[in-house]
């Protein structure tokens, strides 16, 4: 008897996880990785289009896919006393996405109720929107309001120079404008757990993809008021709450005890890392953790003032603190060393 090579549902399984990213070519992509012709390949495309869990548009030359969503669903809540975020999970969010294994689903009501709740009690608004959009591969879901904008309120409760370094403390972790009533975990741990999440508000946009080092930023064209959280997940990711959670937790007290600082976010523009003043505004609050590491990822150089700052001056007052650079050039080890040290440069003008 022969055998059948390669089994239909490996192909549509690849075809359905690789639609987005070849929209126009998916069908020489499939048919490439699976050594079959394009012929056979579009068999299992047109199953893919009956079965409406992929959509096409174009002539045949031109022909595009995409993921058909399986459901979509949105809907309004006012703000108020009674709006309870395990009911909005419990009554709608959940019966509206369906079957889905457990631990992709404790991902959902974590993240989903922490950012309701967050939406609820500290953005100002009067309304928020839900949207769902789930296909064969993922889901995806949006949590807009219409209050002051997060970026903002954080920058006037911190008064900070500008949104931008609120994007930066948020990425820290531990942030909150309500310390009595919240821990700030829930952005940090929702930003770290999802394969994509992003805030948009203001004129920034903010977002953290899983597997990636760093987290990105961009400024673009200011939105009017509010904030707008993404979060999207595979409906069949692995990825369990417990194992994220770990990567920033002590097995002594399982506490939240570690963070990763993203230096690159404190640099603006073409400006370079050299003031005291720029490494204290990162150092702000690295103090609430046990273990910090800075992630010089796309910093091509700092100042000796910057380094001598953060790992010698900070790292004498905290003793108890572990401070770990990674990922930096020679030339920012250079300065990092120097600083350690305890050696400082001093920059002599020339005479003329």
């Amino acid at each position: 008897m022969s055998r059948v090579r390669p089994r239909g549902e490996d192909i549509r399984r690849f075809i359905l996880e690789h639609i987005e990213k070849h929209p126009r070519d998916v069908s020489n992509v499939t048919s490439e990785h699976f050594k079959i012709t394009r012929q056979a390949v579009n068999k299992h495309l047109q199953r893919l289009s009956a079965e409406h869990a992929i959509s096409e548009s174009g002539n045949t030359r031109s022909r595009s896919y995409g993921l058909a969503p399986l459901v979509e669903w949105q809907k309004t809540y006012g703000v108020s006393p009674e709006l309870a975020e395990d009911l909005v999970w419990t009554n709608d969010f959940a019966p509206v996405v369906g079957q889905l294994p457990e631990n992709v689903l404790d991902i959902w009501r974590y993240g989903f109720t922490e950012m309701v709740n967050n939406a609820k009690d500290h953005s100002g608004g009067s309304v928020i929107l839900i949207k769902i959009a789930k296909t064969a591969v993922n889901t995806e879901v949006y949590i807009t309001d219409n209050g002051i904008g997060i970026f903002k309120k954080i920058q006037d409760a911190l008064n900070l120079l500008d949104e931008r370094h609120a994007v930066l403390e948020l990425s820290k972790g531990k942030l909150t404008t309500d310390p009595k009533h919240h821990t700030g975990e829930g952005i940090f741990f929702s930003s770290r757990i999802f394969d994509a999440f992003a805030i948009i508000s203001g004129s920034t946009y903010w977002g953290h993809n899983f597997g990636q080092r760093e987290d990105w930023i961009m400024d673009g064209e200011a939105i009017k008021g509010g904030t707008t959280v993404l979060l999207r997940l595979s409906n069949h990711t692995a990825r369990t709450l417990e194992k994220v959670f770990n990567q920033y937790t002590s097995e002594e007290d399982f506490s939240f005890n570690r963070t990763v600082v993203p230096v690159a976010l404190a640099q603006y523009g073409n400006d370079k890392l050299i003031s005291r003043s720029q490494a204290k505004r990162l150092l702000s609050r690295v103090e609430l953790f046990k273990i910090v590491v800075f992630d010089f990822t796309g910093v091509p150089t700092v100042g000796q003032a910057f380094a001598d700052e953060i790992f010698r001056v900070f790292v004498n007052e905290h003793p108890n603190i572990e401070v770990h650079p990674i990922h930096f050039n020679s030339e920012v080890k250079r300065m990092i060393e120097r600083a350690k040290s305890g050696k400082i440069e001093i920059e002599i003008p020339k005479t003329t």
